[in-house]
């Protein structure tokens, strides 16, 4: 009996140590997967370095002409950089002109200014394209030269009015003038007929009224005095005044020869005169930039304030 307990004994333990060492190993648990990593996005060395856009510079505004001296309705940016040349005797239409010259070269236009000495060249070198305006002359004096020459000349502005006057040569006065008495005037036309004009409205001489703006001495139909009317180049009258009684003069060529129309004459043309002294270009170019470039600075307020202050005399006086 014993012995068969100590064999269930032994039985015992054998399946007791059997159970212990198959015990299965407790599991660990599952690791979590490793979360899947984005690569950095790659970037060029050009993005790196790239700097911020800066903003784009104003264009300058361009500069605006307007006001004295200038004309609104002239493109001067297109202008800038040109010349234009007009002819024009000494005085004063080369001072004037100076003056004018002045808001030109602001607008950097050059106004090249040719002096001549005479009334014919000025309108021809208009006329053929070689200057581009004249300033020295009337209407009646261009109506006369178109017809004449055939040319194609027309006026752009009227600026001043220059008195004609009769100066004392060997004589003294025309109330006490010699019989037989030599009086120049000026050789062309429209000059003429204007001197004559002054002689009978000072009572020397009567015209025929019809002869208007185009009379000569052949139209004198009474000369109580027998004057003997010498025609002369209008430049050279102040030449000749010591070879005559009287001379009749355009103020231009007077104030030239240092004559006074107002303190130096014998008579002088009313202030209501139909000679007013313009700005001449060829026919076709009146409306160009050019030419209201040219009447605006003419027709300003600097250059007529230089007309009066500089002719106090009344030899030059502006009509506008």
């Amino acid at each position: 009996m014993k012995r068969i307990l100590a064999l269930l004994l032994a039985a015992m333990m054998v399946v007791a140590l059997c159970a212990c060492g198959s015990a299965p190993a407790k599991e660990e648990p599952a690791s979590a997967p490793a979360e899947e990593t984005t690569p950095a996005e790659e970037t060029t060395p050009a993005e790196e370095a790239q700097p911020a856009e800066e903003p784009e510079a104003e264009e300058p505004e361009a500069v605006k002409f307007e006001g004295d001296g200038y004309d609104a309705s002239v493109d001067y940016a297109a202008l800038a950089g040109t010349t234009i040349t007009v002819a024009a005797t000494p005085v004063p239409h080369v001072g004037i002109l100076q003056v004018a010259a002045e808001y030109l070269a602001a607008a950097d236009i050059t106004l090249d200014i040719k002096e001549f000495d005479d009334y014919v060249q000025p309108n021809n070198v208009v006329e053929e394209g070689e200057l581009f305006a004249n300033f020295f002359q009337h209407i009646p004096y261009l109506d006369s030269f178109n017809e004449e020459y055939g040319t194609h000349l027309v006026s752009i502005a009227g600026i001043h009015v220059e008195p004609m006057a009769v100066y004392p040569g060997t004589g003294t006065t025309l109330e006490e003038i010699a019989d037989g008495a030599k009086i120049a005037v000026p050789n062309d036309t429209t000059n003429e007929a204007r001197a004559l004009a002054l002689l009978e409205e000072a009572g020397l001489i009567k015209l025929d009224p019809d002869a208007g703006l185009t009379a000569t001495k052949l139209d004198i139909v009474e000369n109580p005095h027998n004057i003997d009317v010498v025609e002369v180049e209008a430049a050279n009258i102040p030449n000749v005044l010591a070879d005559v009684d009287f001379g009749v003069i355009n103020g231009n060529y007077a104030v030239g020869a240092g004559l006074n129309p107002t303190s130096d004459s014998v008579a002088v043309e009313g202030s209501a005169s139909a000679y007013v002294n313009i700005v001449v270009v060829k026919e076709g170019n009146e409306n160009t930039d050019a030419a209201k470039a040219l009447v605006a600075a003419v027709m300003s307020d600097k250059v007529r304030d230089y007309i009066n202050e500089t002719y106090t005399d009344g030899s030059v006086i502006a009509v506008y």
